[in-house]
């Protein structure tokens, strides 16, 4: 690896801007596959980077890749294929996963790569694409000792915090038993704030009380700024994107042959939303479709408790 090393980015989403954009801000040459979206690339563009048209591409000219994409699916086919990141990679070469992705898949992909002679290494997020923007998430991470050593500097660029969990694989493990805790949270709320509906209490009621209790959490305040003030964008977290991670959780709890039955009622609460087609809606908004299951519509719960 260059004493400066190269670094190529393939998801430039929510999440992946900011982390590129910080990258490239800490001084790195930086690559960067577009997408249909083109304000991210532009945006990047604008700031010295320069764009390749393949993973394959990307995988002769760089160091690092990062990648922050939102399926193991879409993983695999960057990394695959005649024009993915294998059939250009180079020994040395790093590949940081940043998804939430299956386990299974991450640690079968770290096997291929490392035919080629190249290393991968597992870093999913925790945070908010706000804190993406400000270089101040953390990381769970997966892989060698001395290949996490190496590529710190540039894991720094990006996230505040970073904890080494283990071998290839352990990073993604982790990141779905956080979700698991949060997702299961969102499944719980809904039900939590629809039941109170029911029998006469209010969310702002409930906000009031949980809140300053033991168990209130940021999660729960973000979650409540949207059940309580309507706010869309104050929990960004797709329920297709949570059923996804629910999902790669039962998998990982199935394969490990543990009962997971608190697993398996959330994942089947985002199932029947996507169902519903809810896909695109943000978690806190399953609270509405826990309400509709249950004859009450949430909003006019709200409306009508602010205006007593």
């Amino acid at each position: 690896m260059f004493e400066k090393p190269v670094i190529g980015f393939v998801g430039l989403g929510l999440m992946g801007h900011g982390i590129a954009k910080n990258i490239r801000n800490g001084g790195y040459d930086l690559l960067v596959k577009g997408n249909r979206n083109r304000t991210p690339i532009d945006s990047l563009l604008n700031l010295g980077a320069q764009e390749i048209q393949s993973p394959r591409e990307m995988a002769g000219k760089c160091d690092i890749i990062h990648l922050c994409l939102s399926t193991s699916t879409q993983i695999e086919a960057t990394m695959h294929g005649e024009n993915g990141v294998l059939s250009g990679a180079r020994p040395g070469l790093v590949v940081v996963d940043t998804s939430t992705a299956d386990p299974f898949s991450t640690e079968a992909l770290a096997a291929r790569l490392a035919e080629k002679g190249g290393h991968m290494v597992d870093a999913p997020l925790g945070g908010t694409p706000v804190q993406a923007e400000a270089g101040e998430l953390s990381a769970m991470v997966g892989g060698e000792k001395e290949v996490i050593a190496r590529i710190r500097p540039v894991l720094d660029c990006w996230a505040a915090s970073i904890n080494h969990i283990g071998p290839v694989g352990a990073g993604h493990k982790m990141k779905l038993l956080m979700n698991f805790v949060g997702l299961s949270y969102g499944a719980l709320f809904s039900e939590l704030v629809v039941l109170g509906a029911k029998v006469g209490i209010s969310p702002q009621k409930v906000h009031e009380v949980l809140s300053p209790s033991r168990m209130g959490s940021g999660f729960f305040e973000t979650f409540m700024g949207y059940v309580v003030e309507r706010d869309r964008e104050s929990h960004k977290f797709s329920i297709e994107n949570a059923a996804k991670d629910m999902r790669y959780l039962n998998d990982l709890a199935a394969e490990a042959g543990i009962v997971n039955i608190m697993g398996a009622a959330a994942k089947h609460y985002y199932t029947h939303a996507i169902a519903t087609d809810h896909g695109e809606d943000y978690v806190p908004m399953l609270s509405d479709i826990v309400g509709e299951m249950n004859g009450i519509d949430m909003d006019r719960i709200v409306r009508e408790a602010n205006e007593a």
